[in-house]
């Protein structure tokens, strides 16, 4: 069977779908659209003139091209994944629809927040969506996010600190992290908080954090931090922050890897509760004043999730689903 994975991957989670699917002995590809850059400064020039006098982006369109000169090398597919929908123009679905037999769909977005166009969504043949609101209003396929990072027992963990964060900038969430983080110095838990943004915001953020101790600590940075690098952070923590986005009505993949590396979880998300996997002793649901967290949730140890329950939001699981695999044999 073949199969082609189309997305831009900005995060390197899509690569983990590919890697998924040799494994089971299918031949995969990825066809990574952020590798496509401008490769000159007079490109770069180009493009900048031509989207302001002719509101045309060069960029975008040779991203398109490569795409679909990537499938005429590879050929016909039995199934291509789209991911990030919004970013083609019909025609380009139209002829990537033309390689195969079977073309789907995920959104990692809410409509709400990246809006994708009806007529642009009924060239699938399969929508799966992880947010709820869409789910019940456009009759999509729930699927959420997966655990694409290797499973590491709590028992071989040794972190030093009560809480971690990393997000990007976003108002409301800053708002809430600044009174959640006089919460956590009132209890005398140890935490780290990285907010990454541009540079403008710094001496702002700043300021909302002036009260925090030396001995904790609130990083701002505009360098982003490597993906891969991301679960050494996680493992020095007894319990990983997650706060919803605006018009987010699903489970990021920050629930995901703390069910790998067998972490608490502090959320804003009431949605959470829906989940098999919910135990109120290994996830919180902070109330808008944060007065429900306690030194207790941190003190309390981490209840396993069951095999069965876990293996559920698996990579591995994951593309059995959206590709049938299991149906193929």
């Amino acid at each position: 069977m073949k199969i082609c994975v189309i997305s831009y991957d900005f995060w390197g989670y899509d690569k983990h779908i590919v890697d998924a699917l040799c494994r089971k002995g299918i031949d995969a590809h990825h066809i990574k659209i952020a590798d496509v850059t401008h490769s000159n400064f007079q490109e770069r020039a180009t493009n900048a003139i031509s989207k302001v006098f002719l509101n045309k982006n060069l960029k975008t369109e040779k991203r398109q091209k490569f795409v679909l000169d990537s499938l005429d090398e590879l050929d016909h597919q039995d199934q291509i994944l789209v991911l990030n929908p919004d970013a083609f123009d019909i025609s380009t679905l139209e002829k990537i629809k033309t390689y195969t037999e079977k073309l789907i769909t995920y959104l990692y977005d809410s409509l709400e927040r990246f809006p994708v166009e009806s007529d642009k969504l009924s060239l699938f043949d399969k929508v799966f969506s992880f947010d709820i609101t869409d789910i019940e209003k456009h009759g999509f396929e729930k699927l959420t996010n997966y655990i694409y990072l290797d499973h590491v027992s709590k028992e071989n963990q040794n972190p030093t600190m009560d809480l971690f964060y990393i997000t990007s900038y976003d108002n409301k969430r800053v708002s809430y992290i600044k009174l959640l983080a006089k919460k956590l110095i009132a209890l005398g838990l140890k935490f780290e908080i990285m907010i990454i943004g541009k540079k403008s915001w710094k001496h702002q953020l700043k300021n909302l954090f002036i009260s925090v101790p030396e001995n904790l600590s609130v990083i701002f940075s505009i360098k982003k931090i490597c993906h891969k690098n991301l679960p050494r952070y996680y493992k020095n923590s007894k319990a990983l922050l997650d706060l919803t986005r605006e018009n987010q009505h699903g489970l990021s993949f920050r629930v995901f890897e703390a069910m790998a590396l067998e972490k608490k979880i502090i959320t804003d998300n009431e949605l959470i509760k829906d989940y098999d996997f919910y135990n109120p002793n290994n996830i919180l649901v902070l109330d808008e004043t944060c007065s429900n967290l306690t030194r207790h949730f941190f003190e309390q140890p981490y209840e396993k999730i069951p095999d069965e329950i876990y293996y559920y939001y698996t990579l591995d699981n994951w593309v059995d689903r959206v590709f049938k695999l299991d149906q193929q044999q």
